[in-house]
Order: C-alpha cells, then structure tokens, then sequence
C-alpha cells in the first residue's frame, strides 16, 4: 500500500498562492464593514484609519462622544441668555456681542437675518488656546441638539469603539422625501411603501425598507423562473431523445456569447410596449424562460444520474414529468441549490436592469437606492452609505455561510456526465 505524499500533506506553501488571493479579495469587504463602523469625522482621513476610533470628554461626571477639537483662535465670552430665542442655552459670543449685561443674537427669519439685544448672564471668559467640542453626531439626519463644551485638549481621550448608530442612521439617509427624515425611525418604517401596497397611495413613505424589499421581492420570483424553466429544458436535453436535441442545445449555449448591452435596446422596446417600463417585471419575467448558463450547469448534472432510474420509474408506470419530479428534482438538489444562489446573487447585485426598466423611486432596488443616496447634492455621507452597503451584503454572506456544503457539492458533481 503506497503511503501519502509527504509533500502534499506538510508543505504550507501549496497554500500560500489561495490564501494571498483570497487575503486580497477579502481587503475590499473588510474596509466596507470598518468604515460602516467609523465616526462621521475620522472617514475619508489621509493616511486611512481601519479601525474606528472615537473621541470622548468628561464632563460633570458624564462621558460624552465627541468631534476632533477644533481652536477658536480668539477670545470669546461664554453667555447664557434669559430670554429670546436662546433661552437657557449657552451661546458663545465675541466681546463685541455682549455688552451692559445684554447680548447680541442674530436670528433668521425666512430670508431675512434679524438682531436684537436680550438679556444675559455671562458664564466665563474662554481663551483663545481653549478649544471647543460639540456633541458627536451621527449625520444630518439626527434629531439631536448640539451642545459646546470648553475643555483641556488634555482631557480628551481616543479609544477603539465601533459606532453601531451608523446602521439605523444608514436606514433613514436612504429616505427619499427630505422631509420624512426628521421622523422618528419607528414611525419612518412603519410608514414605508412596500411594492404591493404603495401603488396609489401618497401616504407611504419610500424608504431602505422600500429598496430591500423591492430587491427581495425580485430576487424571489427570479429564482423561482429560473428553477421551474432551466430544469425543464435542462431535462429535455438530457434525458429525452429525440432527433436535433444536440443543435438546440449548441444554439443555446450560443446565446452566452451575446452580451446585455446588445440586447438593451430591443429588450426595451419590447417591455415598453407591453406597459411594463417602470415597474419590476421586466426584471423577473424573464427568468421564467430559461437561461443558457443555469440550462447548461443543469444538463451537464443530470447527465451523472443513472438512466436505468428512469427506465424503473417507466417500468412503475410512471409518467415522463413524474420521473422529472420524483425522481431526477430530488437527486438533483446540490445542482439546483448553485443555481439559486446564482440566481439570486445575479438579481441582488444588477444595477444595468433597475436602471433602464425602472422610473420611480417607489420601485427602486437597494442597487439604484444606494446610487440615488450617493449622488444627492453631489456626494454622500460615506461612513452611512457604507453602513447601507454592509446592510446589503450581510444576506448574501449569510446565505452563502448557510448554502456553503450544499453550494461546493454542487460545483463538484457537475459536468462528470459527457453524453
């Protein structure tokens, strides 16, 4: 009996090409995630930061997250005033704007900029070297009064923390009314249009929920057209004769060879005759027509299966769909388990199709979603789109941990029948 190789089995740097390759695809998703879990300032620094940090003050015995200092340069007088628009808040005014007990406070009144003097008491003289520290936020979306503190650059301390509070404010940046992003994000998601309910009604509000379901929705009916169509033809191929099986079967795989963008045109003059432009159905319809690629990873599986399990079924009485399903479906799981995961992966990731089929935000994916965020006033707020796209990619990753055997036994078995 001849005895393992040695080599094979000890030597590490067999290895070493996979796990740099696959170091190197993991890099991408690993600054996602971090920068999803960033603080608002510390993303987009030179040189980058990967793990988030966030600066923290104590005052009066309450630990407060706070932005970089910043020095005022200076002096300036710290007041409170005891009336007007800045009742009870602490305003820091130059000298100038404080004098004879009253302050000077300048308030915008539609678009006009109105002073006027109220009266104030004044708190302490800051210094220039002093430096002032807001109250940290999450975006413009929060809902939260700002404070000031004036306190030793020394006091302040860094530490590694994540900032979980991006994920909820993601959800609500994702917003598209402007004016529904001051709501709360209970009453936001409770009002959000979903695809089976929003048509019509004005109340609803399109929210990430409105674009992960949409998505979801797509990726269901997708898999589910490709299933019940590819195994079909899949199965006429392979296990039916019949005479001209083999040159249908050349012209399908012919079809990989044309590219989507040849085909937009047509496709879309096609959809907008049906009156299906600006909804989902061009993006799932077609999937219950087959596709070359799943037909083919289909046929090649169904050739491994044993022909005199049909011919025993046939001997039973059974019928050529009852083989179809009762006997060649269940043996073909791991096959049909990569197809789905194809499948959906393909309808979770397109931004091509959502982008020519559909018209209204009602009916956008999280892939159009997420592009309509990015290009509001010209940019975006990166530490929320990143924590949007990590919202995004977790069901994939979860998929994947969750498919993983049945996903590798798939890939393996396929294309071991030649016929």
């Amino acid at each position: 009996m001849a005895s393992p190789n040695p080599l094979i089995r000890s030597n590490p740097l067999i290895h070493l090409p996979l796990i740099l390759l696959a170091a190197l695809f993991t890099v991408p998703l690993v600054w996602l995630l971090l920068t999803s879990l960033q603080p608002r300032e510390q993303v987009g620094k030179i040189p980058p930061e990967w793990l988030p940090h966030q600066n923290f003050v104590t005052v009066a015995g309450e630990t407060i997250p706070v932005t970089p200092p910043a020095a005022i340069g200076t002096d300036r007088l710290l007041v409170m005033p005891v009336a007007g628009p800045e009742l009870g808040k602490q305003v820091l005014v130059v000298p100038g704007d404080f004098v004879g007990g009253q302050v000077r406070i300048r308030t915008q009144i539609a678009d006009r900029i109105v002073e006027a003097l109220y009266p104030a008491k004044l708190l302490q003289r800051v210094p220039g070297h002093f430096v002032i520290v807001k109250e940290w936020f999450l975006s413009k979306y929060t809902q939260r009064e700002t404070r000031v503190f004036y306190v030793d650059p020394r006091s302040i301390r860094s530490e590694i923390r994540p900032v979980l509070g991006n994920y909820p404010e993601a959800i609500r940046a994702l917003t598209a009314s402007e004016k529904d992003k001051a709501r709360p994000l209970g009453e936001l998601l409770a009002k959000s249009a979903f695809p089976w309910t929003h048509k019509g009604d004005r109340t609803k509000t399109i929210t990430f929920l409105t674009y992960l379901s949409n998505t979801l929705l797509v990726a269901l009916l997708s898999v589910i057209g490709t299933l019940c169509s590819s195994s079909l033809v899949a199965y006429g191929l392979s296990r039916i004769q019949w005479k001209g099986r083999a040159t249908l079967f050349n012209v399908t795989l012919a079809t990989m060879m044309v590219p989507f963008p040849v085909l937009m045109v047509p496709l879309y003059g096609v959809f907008r005759s049906l009156g299906w432009i600006g909804t989902l159905m061009p993006l799932w319809v077609p999937m219950f027509f087959g596709g070359a690629f799943n037909i083919f990873l289909l046929r090649q599986f169904f050739l491994t299966i044993p022909s005199e399990l049909s011919d025993a079924a046939r001997i039973d009485g059974c019928t050529e769909f009852g083989i179809f399903w009762r006997v060649i479906l269940p043996l073909a799981r791991p096959a049909l388990s990569v197809v789905a995961l194809f499948t959906f992966l393909n309808a979770w990731n397109d931004f091509l199709g959502p982008l020519i089929f559909l018209t209204e935000p009602q009916t956008f994916t999280m892939a159009l979603g997420l592009q309509q965020y990015q290009s509001q006033l010209g940019g975006s707020e990166w530490h929320l789109l990143m924590g949007a796209s990590a919202l995004l990619v977790m069901p994939i990753i979860v998929l994947f941990f969750f498919a993983q055997k049945t996903f590798i036994q798939g890939i393996s078995t396929t294309g071991m029948g030649g016929r």
